[in-house]
């Protein structure tokens, strides 16, 4: 397969805009006019750079943001035309079993993609402008001025995104309680959410080259097949203390036994900086992933 072309996606798609600088990957909300909300146009582009991105080695680390100038990071679903905007045709034939709530398809991209993740907000973020385009992220960066809100209970819904399983574990089950069961607008240095955030920066325009910094230092000094074991054991870290201790221990060895295991350890020795050159395209094991991929496709069954 040849290497993604993403200045070229550029030209079709005007939702996002694309840039590779490097090994950094930025997806830039580019919906401004309509505070950035979440569309289906804007959610199937995400996910699909999501997947190219993951499997280019050249990317590193993918960064989500926003123009610092623009109304909001992501303000929300844009439910103009009501909720009904929401289902797909397949949903309202085939009854209710059949939806797959779209920002939780995109958490499940972000959680898939094996390279670092990181989430800059700056400025103001509702509803899955708070779910699936920040807390499936490895990282976030928030501008300290930013207005944030869950505000689900208030709209008559629940919270979406796989948000009431990933927000508890982020921040604890009181926390969340805070956050998701009364819908209120916080402030990120809010006792109740400010733990779920990397860096709180006082200026919007200093929230991604803060990012970008972070993960151009993460993609010069780490490796990535790494990052990916690590990420897999942090998210599939298996059932018991002695199931992680058994994935761990084969995940070390097999790392360990690599290049760049080699190198990180002698460059240790020799006091230098690693020279890591394994990729997850050629030197990731079969043993990867370890554990049960489920499979949240609906199978149609009406014509």
């Amino acid at each position: 397969m040849a290497a993604p072309d993403y200045d070229a996606r550029n030209k079709t798609n005007k939702d996002i805009i694309l840039s590779l600088d490097g090994a950094v990957l930025t997806i830039l909300l580019n919906r401004a006019e309509h505070r950035n909300t979440f569309s289906k146009g804007l959610v199937e582009n995400i996910i699909e750079v999501l997947d190219l991105a993951d499997r280019d080695d050249r990317v590193r680390a993918v960064i989500v943001t926003a123009e610092h100038t623009a109304p909001a990071y992501c303000s929300g679903a844009d439910i103009s035309g009501g909720w009904k905007v929401l289902w797909k045709p397949e949903a309202e034939k085939e009854g209710i079993h059949a939806h797959r709530d779209g920002g939780g398809q995109l958490t499940l991209a972000v959680l898939n993609c094996r390279k670092i993740t990181i989430a800059a907000v700056n400025g103001h973020a509702a509803g899955v402008g708070m779910t699936a385009m920040q807390l499936p992220f490895d990282f976030r960066f928030v501008w300290e001025g930013a207005k944030l809100a869950f505000p689900f209970v208030r709209r008559g819904i629940v919270p979406e995104a796989v948000s009431t399983y990933l927000l508890p574990k982020l921040i604890g089950l009181s926390r969340a309680n805070s956050l998701l069961l009364t819908g209120a607008t916080v402030s990120p240095t809010s006792p109740h959410i400010s733990a779920l955030y990397h860096r709180i920066l006082p200026n919007r325009e200093d929230v991604y080259p803060a990012a970008k910094a972070f993960a151009q230092e993460l993609t010069n000094n780490t490796a990535q097949v790494s990052i990916a074991y690590a990420k897999g054991l942090l998210q599939h870290p298996g059932d018991s203390a002695e199931e992680n201790h058994l994935l761990d221990s084969q995940a070390i060895k097999l790392l360990a036994s690599s290049h760049d295991g080699a190198d990180g350890a002698q460059a240790f020795l020799e006091r230098r900086k690693p020279k890591f050159t394994d990729t997850l395209s050629q030197n990731s094991s079969p043993w990867y992933p370890w554990w049960r991929r489920l499979d949240v496709k609906h199978r149609q069954s009406k014509l």
